[in-house]
Formats: structure tokens, sequence, C-alpha cells
């Protein structure tokens, strides 16, 4: 097909697509704002062991999956929530927790998701506390240069995590798009086997036309 077979499509079908797009992308712009906003809290904990050699330093990258596990339990959770008199349950509060370690920099990064982005903060912030206070415990049966010191770095902080509506807008302009190429492509196809004019068979025969026979009507 010709370049400028499509550019005629588009000329004429054009408005199809442009109609699709805006359609879903109204479509989803409005579902994202219907959704309810839920946000995620992040804090992240430097492990430092007390010394630098090599042997401690790997057996604390070792240890940070320890810790990583240490933390992701129900008792953890329970011990938070007796905290912070939170009204849910162990597994619940667990379910909208996220922990994960970075060996490379001895980071552990605690993620909080909640509707409520201060409450996502005071979480991280206890969930990390727990921790520490745990770790100084253990410091306390440790030779001082055997000890592994745990720090928060910062303080926590949330964003909106979901609904991300520019994304989902875009997403659905562009859906949008293909289904109205799709409609186009039938549309096409079903009035590529109905000849109108002259220009048609020349179309799609690729052959001169040389005369036609004029209708009834012109006849009269």
């Amino acid at each position: 097909m010709p370049l400028s077979e499509y550019f005629r499509i588009l000329y004429r079908r054009g408005w199809i697509l442009a109609l699709m797009a805006l359609l879903t992308a109204a479509a989803a712009f409005v579902f994202s704002k219907l959704q309810t906003p839920v946000y995620q809290s992040t804090i992240r904990i430097l492990v430092q062991p007390a010394r630098t050699d090599f042997g401690l330093t790997q057996s604390a990258k070792i240890l940070l999956r320890s810790y990583v596990a240490w933390m992701d339990t129900d008792r953890v959770a329970a011990d938070v929530i007796d905290a912070m008199q939170l009204d849910t349950v162990p597994e619940a509060l667990r379910g909208n927790v996220t922990i994960a370690s970075d060996d490379s920099r001895f980071v552990i990064q605690i993620d909080i998701e909640d509707e409520n982005g201060d409450l996502a903060n005071d979480v991280a912030r206890k969930w990390a506390e727990l921790f520490i206070q745990w770790r100084n415990d253990e410091n306390q049966k440790q030779r001082k240069e055997d000890r592994v010191d745990a720090i928060i770095l910062d303080a926590p902080r949330y964003s909106l995590d979901r609904p991300k509506t520019s994304i989902n807008t875009l997403a659905g302009g562009i859906l949008g798009i293909l289904l109205g190429g799709v409609i186009v492509f039938v549309l096409e196809y079903i009035e590529s086997s109905v000849i109108r004019s002259a220009a048609d068979i020349e179309r799609q025969f690729a052959l001169p036309v040389l005369g036609a026979i004029p209708s009834a009507e012109r006849k009269k």
C-alpha cells in the first residue's frame, strides 16, 4: 500500500483515533480520581560494624539478611501494633510492609503503605526503632569490637504511591489509539470490497479506467 493511501485513510478516519484516545484517556483519568490514594513511607537504617576488618564486614553483610528476616515477622508487627495502639492484626500490617537490604551499602530499607501518609511515617519510624532497640540489646552481650550498630539515616517521608493518574491517563490514551486503529482497519476492510467510483477500481486493481456506463437515471 503506497504511503499516500495511509495519509488518505488518516485524513478520513483520523477523527476515530482522536475520539477513542480522548474517551479512554478520560475514562482512565476519572477511574484514577475515584481510587482511594495510597501513600508509601520509606525509612533507611544504616548497619555499622564496630570495626572495618574484612571478617566482620563480610559477617555484617550476611547478617543483613538475617536482620531483614527478623524484622519481617508477625512478632515485630505485633510489637508495632501494641506500641502504637493500632486497630489491626499483625498479618494485615505485614501485608503493607516491604523490607529489603542493600548489602553494598549496609542499608536496610523499610517501606510502609497506608491510606494515611502520616500514619505510614509513624509505623515506619516505630518499626525502625524496634530494630535499633533490639540491636542495642544484642550489642550489650557482645564485646565492643564485635558489635554491630544500627542508626536511622533520615526521618521517614511519604509520597503518593497510587493511583498514578498521569501514567494511567497516558496509558488510556495509547490504548484508545490502538482500539481506534482496530476500528479503522475493520472499516477499511469492509469498504475495500465496495466499489463506488472509477478511482476505487484504479486503486484496487491498479488498472486505468477507459470508460464508464452511465446509470439509468442519468440516461433519462
